[in-house]
C-alpha cells in the first residue's frame, strides 16, 4: 500500500482529479486529496491575504494530520508550485513526485516569474474591482463563482517565490505529463527541462485537465511511481 497526496491547481477544488483518487484506492493505495484554503470546499476562507506559503502549509499540515510518514506527491498545474514548496519540506520522506501539466519553479522563482505578459496582464486587470483576488483565465466579466466548485484565486500566491532547501533533490522518482492539446500553454519549458533531466515522462493528448481526459495515463504513470 503506498500514500497518494494530490493537490489541485488554481481557482478549483480536489474534485479536478476526477476518478483518479477512486482508482488508485480500489487499487489498494491510501489517497490524500489535499484542499488549499480559499479555493474550492474552502471558497469560506478566502481572502486577498492567502500566499503560497499558506497553501504549503495547509498541504503540510494534513499530510501530518492524516499520520503519513511516506508518500507519493502529485500536483496539476498551480499545484506545481505548491508541490514544490512541499518537497523542499518534506523531501526525505517523499519516494516519488509527478507534475501533471504542471509548474515546476526553480529556486526563487514566483508563478509570476515564469509566466507570460497575458498571465500578467489577466493577473493585475482581472482584480481591479476584487482587490487581490483574481477570477479564472479566459472567464467573461460577468463570470461568478460556483460554490465549492471553482471561484476567484488569491493574487499573492501567485507573486510568492519558492523557497528550495536540498530536501527536494532527495526525491528518487519524478515524472511529468504534459498536454499537448491546451492551446496557449505556459508549460513546454516545464516538458522540456524533465525531459532533460531524465524524468519519466509522458505526453498526453488532452486540454489542461489530463486527470479527468485521461485517466488512464494518469493512473499509470502514478502507479508507475509505485516501489
Amino acid at each position: 500500500m503506498t500514500n497518494f497526496v494530490l493537490v489541485h491547481g488554481a481557482w478549483g477544488s480536489h474534485h479536478t482529479w476526477g476518478e483518479v483518487p477512486q482508482r488508485l484506492e480500489a487499487a489498494g493505495h491510501k489517497v490524500l486529496t489535499a484542499t488549499l484554503p480559499g479555493l474550492g470546499v474552502r471558497q469560506d476562507e478566502l481572502h486577498p491575504g492567502i500566499t503560497l506559503t499558506d497553501h504549503i502549509d495547509a498541504v503540510c499540515a494534513q499530510i501530518e494530520e492524516a499520520g503519513i510518514d511516506r508518500f507519493v506527491l502529485a500536483g496539476h498545474s498551480y499545484g506545481g508550485m505548491v508541490i514544490t514548496g512541499v518537497a523542499a519540506r518534506l523531501g526525505l520522506a517523499i519516494d516519488a513526485i509527478a507534475y501533471v501539466d504542471a509548474f515546476w519553479p526553480d529556486d526563487g522563482e514566483a508563478l509570476w516569474h515564469i509566466t507570460g505578459p497575458f498571465e500578467h496582464n489577466w493577473y493585475m486587470d482581472k482584480q481591479k474591482h476584487t482587490p487581490g483576488l483574481v477570477r479564472p483565465l479566459m472567464t467573461p466579466d460577468d463570470w461568478v463563482p460556483i460554490p465549492g466548485i471553482v471561484g476567484y484565486h488569491p493574487l499573492l500566491t501567485l507573486v510568492e517565490a519558492v523557497k528550495l532547501t536540498g530536501a527536494e533533490t532527495a526525491i528518487p522518482k519524478k515524472a511529468y505529463i504534459f498536454a499537448t492539446g491546451y492551446d496557449g500553454t505556459p508549460f513546454p519549458r516545464f516538458a522540456a527541462k524533465a525531459k532533460a533531466a531524465g524524468w519519466d515522462y509522458h505526453e498526453a493528448a488532452t486540454d489542461h485537465f489530463v486527470m479527468q481526459n485521461d485517466p488512464e495515463l494518469t493512473l499509470r504513470v502514478l502507479l508507475g511511481l509505485v516501489g
